[in-house]
């Protein structure tokens, strides 16, 4: 069963831009995957023809093994282009592979440990009081979520005094828990907007108190001894892992302390093949995995497979956007997606029909301006 064709899409999930993979074996069996918008996200086509070239005739049963010629086919370490482009063509393989033998994913990582995945919802902003409650009501009745993830700024970081920011952070989060059930959880992401250590620990002092799910990127990631200072220093549970792209990056963080909860995303780090080195590195120093996963059906439906076993899993990263081209998405009930044992490969049927339309959306991101005119991070 050789790697025959290579095509992308170009399409969207919510306000986002998504290229989408398919790769075809000479048997006529397809593997399915989506690329990560690192961006500039119109150069992803044409890399992802270039490293075709390389594999076309290759076994598409062995994607480990193409995962690991594609790393060593570039002089220097990839980065996140590269590794983004070679991890949609390790989970296409994936999807191959297991689709050849007509089982899903996870029997062939040692088969499920768990039944189901849990999930929490990315709502990235921090909406007033009445529009969250509306909000996470309709999302838990909906899918059954008792798990949020929120921003922690309520005002313009980079014009703000930051005491404020985080005084004002405390107050909300307190108002949350006040205004929902107990046992419901929230987690904070500060989107590594922050260079000073000091900073990042006044956030977790803020939201200490009434017990987040966890405070997630509250510094840059590039120092990792700042994310050992920093988490001797907290009080509450910190995750980091998105901006990180190898085993060996979160070897590094992990073997000083950096971090409560490792989150690689798994259409960053070179694919399922790269996922699990993580996993197992994270699991031999007593840390849970949770997901990075602000994507769409395809990268969720990896994770699904990846969670199912994966005996350090925690909980995956859920956005909600329906898509034209995917009928039957993993949806949440009870705050978990069940796994589909009956079905092989990620578990999810692609409409093609509706991918023979670009849908494309241009999207850039925003580079702050303090007042001093000079830029920050975003």
């Amino acid at each position: 069963m050789r790697i025959d064709a290579l095509h992308t899409y170009l399409q969207r999930v919510g306000d986002r831009p998504r290229v989408l993979v398919k790769i075809t074996t000479d048997s006529g069996v397809e593997g399915w995957s989506e690329v990560y918008n690192h961006g500039p996200d119109l150069a992803y086509p044409p890399l992802l023809d270039y490293l075709f070239e390389q594999i076309r005739g290759m076994d598409a049963r062995r994607p480990s093994h193409v995962n690991q010629f594609l790393l060593q086919s570039s002089r220097f370490p990839q980065g996140a282009l590269g590794l983004a482009a070679i991890a949609a063509i390790d989970l296409a393989l994936w999807d191959i592979a297991a689709k050849a033998l007509g089982v899903p994913v996870y029997q062939l990582l040692g088969g499920a440990v768990r039944d189901r995945v849990r999930v929490y919802a990315g709502l990235y902003t921090a909406p007033d009081l009445a529009e969250l409650r509306d909000t996470t009501s309709e999302l838990h009745q909906r899918f059954g979520f008792t798990a949020f993830k929120l921003s922690p700024y309520r005002s313009d970081l980079h014009r703000t005094r930051f005491g404020r920011v985080a005084r004002e952070l405390g107050s909300y989060f307190g108002e949350v828990r006040d205004a929902h059930p107990a046992d419901w959880e929230f987690a904070f992401d500060a989107h590594a907007c922050l260079w000073q250590p000091r900073q990042a620990v006044e956030l977790g002092a803020a939201l200490a108190p009434n017990e987040p799910l966890f405070l997630e990127e509250p510094l840059r990631p590039e120092h990792i001894p700042a994310w050992s200072r920093i988490r001797g220093e907290l009080a509450v549970p910190l995750a980091t892992g998105e901006s990180l792209y190898s085993p060996h990056e979160f070897l590094s963080l992990l073997s000083a302390g950096g971090t409560d909860i490792a989150q690689p995303d798994i259409c960053v780090v070179g694919g399922l093949t790269q996922m699990l080195k993580i996993a197992a590195i994270a699991d031999a120093h007593y840390v849970p995995v949770a997901p990075h996963n602000p994507l769409g059906p395809l990268a969720t439906a990896a994770n699904v497979h990846f969670a199912a076993a994966t005996i350090n899993f925690g909980i995956l990263e859920y956005k909600p956007d329906a898509v034209p081209w995917c009928p039957d998405p993993y949806l949440p009930a009870d705050g978990y997606l069940d796994l589909r044992p009956e079905r092989p490969g990620w578990g999810i049927e692609i409409d093609e029909a509706a991918l023979r339309t670009d849908d494309w959306v241009s999207w850039k991101r925003r580079v702050p301006v303090r007042p001093d005119g000079s830029t920050a991070w975003m």
